[in-house]
């Protein structure tokens, strides 16, 4: 008979988290320990308690409930119980907590190391009892950002314990639900294929973050084309989120091959056949981050283009209005010197002419509608055609 206790959904997003975890479009530098420390060193920088959640399932029942404490989960470790035991800890800075886990867990100091000193690279590290799986887990903020954060899962006999920087919204509630609805075959596998269905499901999570990017690249497209001056702004913010998710889809490819084609003791033949697909995911991926990095390039050759052409054609109207104003000048600067018509006749008779001044401006006006003319058979001024 199931029974569920306590069944909490994933929470939702609480205060913005400080720039040192989430600011992961950033070209930060490892959170790491001194030069010269003792390995296994733990950074931790506050002492806010973790979210704790557990879910302990086999065929035939399944626990879903929130625990205060990481002691909560040992009666479930035993081995007397051939269920699956997935704690989920959401959230790094207590240091009584991760060394708790460590002890519990039998965790290697290096290995608690990586997870608690954030951001690592992707990677996998096997260790004699479990086997620790570094990923980089894609999200969109709630004004569409991309926020990047890494996710740590380490798996051993009967049990996977995840670890996440930030009690926030995740992607791993898919698998939540296949765990509460007992569908597929999640029910009736180990920790290593639960292990399996979170990095998958972390992988596909990073189809809605490119869906929403290249919904963005398509109205830039049409703002590029009208000549917004605010593209290159967002075509750079663009870029720089690109950057970060090729950052983080790059090393999850090679580490979906190393989980392939290792010879791990912890994942079983029959889930190594699952990685395919993961990674062929992560390819595709990966694919699309490379498409919409050249299209994104483009946009910007395409914007750089059109201010040219633009400020161009500003040059090219200044230029006609200066060629149009030099022979009105030129005409008005002969009849602005001081000749005397009764030193000789022929010095600019007409000056005493009556209808000089009339013929002063019809020369100019004929000047202008010449070099208009002029202009407009050459194409210079509006079409040829036209």
């Amino acid at each position: 008979m199931e029974q569920v206790e306590q069944r909490h959904t994933t929470p939702p997003p609480s205060s913005p988290p400080s720039e040192r975890r989430r600011g992961r479009t950033n070209l930060i530098l490892p959170n790491e320990p001194a030069p010269g420390a003792s390995p296994g060193t733990l950074v931790l920088e506050d002492d806010e308690k973790p979210k704790i959640y557990l879910m302990d399932y086999c065929t035939e029942h399944m626990i879903e409930k929130q625990i205060g404490s990481v002691d909560e989960c040992i009666e479930y470790l035993t081995d007397d119980t051939p269920s699956v035991t997935w704690i989920d800890v959401q959230g790094i800075g207590h240091k009584a907590t991760f060394e708790r886990l460590g002890e519990i867990f039998k965790i290697h100091p290096l290995a608690l190391e990586d997870v608690v000193n954030v951001p690592q690279r992707p990677k996998s590290d096997v260790y004699a009892e479990q086997q620790l799986v570094i990923c980089r887990m894609a999200q969109c903020s709630t004004d569409g950002q991309l926020v990047t954060e890494q996710l740590s899962i380490l798996f051993g006999k009967g049990f996977v314990l995840t670890i996440q920087e930030e009690p926030n919204v995740d992607v791993l509630e898919p698998v939540r639900e296949r765990i509460r609805r007992g569908r597929g075959s999640i029910r009736k596998s180990g920790a290593d294929y639960l292990a399996y269905a979170l990095f998958d499901a972390i992988i596909d999570g990073f189809y809605p973050v490119l869906e929403k990017l290249g919904e963005r690249l398509e109205d830039l497209e049409l703002e590029v084309l009208d000549g917004k001056q605010n593209s290159a702004r967002k075509l750079h913010d663009i870029k720089r989120e690109l950057l970060a998710m090729r950052r983080a889809i790059w090393p999850q490819r090679e580490l979906a091959n190393a989980l392939l084609r290792d010879d791990s003791p912890h994942i079983q033949q029959n889930t190594r056949l699952y990685l395919r697909d993961t990674y062929d995911h992560a390819v595709q991926v990966m694919d699309m981050v490379e498409t919409f990095r050249e299209i994104a390039s483009g946009l910007m050759d395409l914007y750089l283009s059109g201010m040219s052409t633009r400020m161009n054609e500003i040059m090219k109207v200044l230029t006609i209005i200066s060629t149009i104003f030099l022979p009105l000048t030129f005409i008005a600067g002969v009849y602005g010197m001081n000749f005397d018509t009764n030193a000789s006749p022929a010095n600019m008779p007409e000056l005493k002419w009556r209808y000089g001044y009339e013929f002063a401006l019809g020369l100019m006006a004929l000047s202008v509608i010449g070099l208009l003319f002029y202009y407009r058979k050459k194409g210079w001024l509006g079409r040829r055609d036209d």
